[in-house]
């Protein structure tokens, strides 16, 4: 897949200082969050909080994020020193957390990360829970991401350091939470049972094995994937040594449920240790034939020790992945591996994994194939490798889409495109974006946009239903909403790609699979906070999300008339100083405390009892009350 970087653990040293909290009170879901640790430096400490390194940590006044205390390090001369906490004995396997830090330069600017190191058995291994981020000394900055623990450990802790300077840094308001689960769904039907065509299965990082994320993947899903855990920085970080623990867990999961393994990936551009492409005196390779030998003896050595060690209990693999580039005239993507042996690598790769596996199924995958410039391309090849004779069996769709892109008959031309060739199709990395441009976000998910996510599986699983005979797999690039790469890619908003959110409930997009006639009806009923009727029609308009100093509001419009509009203009007041800042479902404006929107070119004609909306975000100041009036059209809606 395209670099699907997982969010990992937590903390380092001591929570001496650090507050356990029993609830705290929260808007954000039914259970509420319990948060199991609070930082504010306002007891003159450091929190128990502690140096990486050799650095110094101290209680300051200087500037605080809250309040008037925070922590000051100083003395910094490595990268990676910075503050750390130990959460060992505070986090519980299986349970995902939501870990908040507020952070400052002293001076300067650079780039900080809130990451964590786990050891098992004397190993270490650093997790990033949220990537590099611009810092400054001029403003606090704030880095939340999520982590669940999935393995036994002996050390755990979460820290922040930098990209590249060693400047001082002031810390303050940590926070770290987790929303209890809710119980699945055990009275809906599984997936699995209602798609007979072809296995439909889920990519999963380890903590998917565990408590309710393991029940929903048993319930549903025919097959597993294992997201990170088989490319080759997991399973070969150094030369000839392997770790397989991760995987391992995934691979007995699926045996005592009753489902397949999908090996992901043997050779990859991405997630490759930098020792692969050093020459045999540590330097860089250059494209020499003895530098061509060496690397691909080290893909083969790798190959036997990753397949080999699976041997049938994986019997489908991507061999390689992402390997073309359509911007090329040869289509062919200028990786290191590319640069130094050629196609040799691809020959290579899916040669010995023929020779260590006989009977699996081998696959080559990409993204984009619905492209037609990447889809010819990817057939070009496939018909030269084939021609060769190396053993392609199949072609891996990734299908990373949105809720406007690609359409169904693009996507069946890029089916019917390889059908020729004789090999198998699988869906591998299938999910659906509420986005459509890098530059919308949502602080929650819009129930427009959801119910478009929903459309667009029904769909493309229609297609998928249509090609049986082609597409012998499906799987969706993730378990739940609580954990998807879209939360961080291409850039870090909230997203709603997959069949259940982040509760583990079913969406419209698992209707969408599994009943298209049951679309909408679970987007939960408005709550009015505030509404209007009138003759002609009828308002409710209700705040989906609210955060300091921000909220999220929608407003349905019902055509009570007995004519049909045309088009449609709604109006109201914000009496409290709201003021808008994006609207969707049409175009809105604000000129002092009115509030206009008018209607999309998609959504003007409303029929006699028919109902359209609009959503939007604003901000607020003290107090956030419902409009009392609303106009449609110039009629009054008056107060219900």
């Amino acid at each position: 897949m395209r670099a699907w970087t997982r969010l990992a653990p937590v903390v380092a040293a001591g929570l001496a200082a650090a507050l356990l909290v029993p609830l705290m009170d929260a808007q954000a879901d039914e259970a509420g969050p319990v948060t199991v640790v609070t930082s504010t430096f306002e007891d003159g400490t450091t929190g128990g909080w502690v140096p990486r390194g050799a650095e110094v940590l101290s209680h300051s006044t200087t500037v605080a994020h809250g309040g008037t205390g925070s922590l000051a390090i100083a003395g910094r001369t490595r990268t990676w020193e910075g503050p750390v906490l130990d959460v060992l004995g505070t986090f519980d396997k299986g349970v995902r957390y939501t870990i908040s830090v507020w952070v400052r330069l002293a001076t300067g600017s650079d780039s900080a990360r809130l990451s964590v190191e786990r050891r098992t058995g004397g190993t270490a291994s650093y997790d990033q829970v949220v990537g590099n981020t611009a810092l400054t000394a001029g403003a606090w900055v704030n880095l939340t991401g999520t982590y669940t623990l999935a393995t036994d450990v002996e050390y755990l802790t979460v820290y922040v350091e930098t990209a590249s300077g060693f400047g001082d840094l002031h810390l303050d308001d940590v926070t770290i939470s987790y929303v209890p689960d809710t119980p699945i769904q055990t009275d809906i039907p599984s997936v699995k049972d209602v798609v007979a065509e072809f296995p439909v299965g889920a990519a999963i990082t380890p903590a998917a094995l565990l408590g309710e994320h393991g029940k929903l993947l048993a319930k549903h899903f025919d097959s597993i994937t294992p997201g990170n855990a088989l490319k080759w920085d997991a399973t070969e970080p150094a030369e000839g040594t392997f770790r397989f623990a991760d995987a391992d867990a995934m691979v007995t999961f699926a045996k005592a449920h009753g489902q397949a393994v999908r090996g992901h990936t043997l050779v990859w551009h991405n997630q490759t240790p930098a020792w692969v492409f050093l020459d045999a005196n540590g330097n860089a390779m250059t494209a020499t034939p003895e530098n061509k030998a060496l690397l691909l003896a080290r893909l083969e050595a790798h190959i036997r020790g990753v397949a080999g060690h699976y041997g049938a209990d994986i019997p489908v693999w991507d061999v390689v992945n992402e390997v073309i580039d359509e911007s090329q005239s040869d289509g062919y993507r200028r990786s290191r591996w590319y640069e130094i042996t050629g196609l040799d690598y691809i020959r290579t790769a899916f040669r010995v994994t023929r020779e260590v596996l006989p009977n699996a199924k081998l696959f080559i995958n990409d993204y984009n194939t619905n492209v037609p410039a990447k889809r010819d391309k990817l057939h070009a090849l496939v018909a030269l490798l084939k021609s060769e004779g190396v053993p392609v069996d199949g072609v891996g769709h990734q299908m990373h889409v949105n809720i406007d892109w690609p359409s169904t008959a693009e996507t069946e031309a890029m089916i019917t495109t390889f059908v020729p060739l004789g090999v198998e199709q699988q869906i591998t990395e299938m999910d659906v974006s509420i986005y459509t441009g890098n530059g919308e976000s949502f602080p929650a998910p819009p129930a427009d946009r959801l119910l478009k996510v929903a459309y667009k599986y029904r769909d493309l699983f229609a297609l998928y239903r249509r090609y049986a005979t082609e597409i012998t797999s499906v799987t969706v690039w993730g378990l739940a909403d609580d954990d998807t790469w879209l939360d961080t890619f291409p850039v870090t908003r909230k997203d709603a790609p997959l069949l259940f959110d982040t509760r583990l409930q079913a969406k419209d997009a698992y209707w969408g699979v599994v009943d298209p006639s049951k679309i909408g009806t679970t987007t939960p009923a408005p709550t009015p906070t505030g509404g209007a009727t009138a003759g002609a029609c009828a308002v409710t308009y209700r705040v989906t999300g609210q955060w300091q100093g921000g909220f999220q509001g929608d407003v349905k419009i019902t055509n009570t008339s007995a004519a049909a509009l045309s088009s449609w203009t709604l109006g109201w007041n914000f009496t409290a100083g709201q003021q808008l800042s994006q609207l969707w479902g049409g175009t809105g404006s604000q000129s002092g405390t009115t509030v206009t929107v008018r209607n999309a070119s998609w959504n003007g004609t409303l029929a006699p009892g028919a109902s359209t909306g609009a959503g939007f975000l604003a901000s607020w100041t003290g107090t956030n009350p419902a409009p009392s009036a609303f106009t449609l059209n110039g009629t009054a809606c008056t107060s219900a």
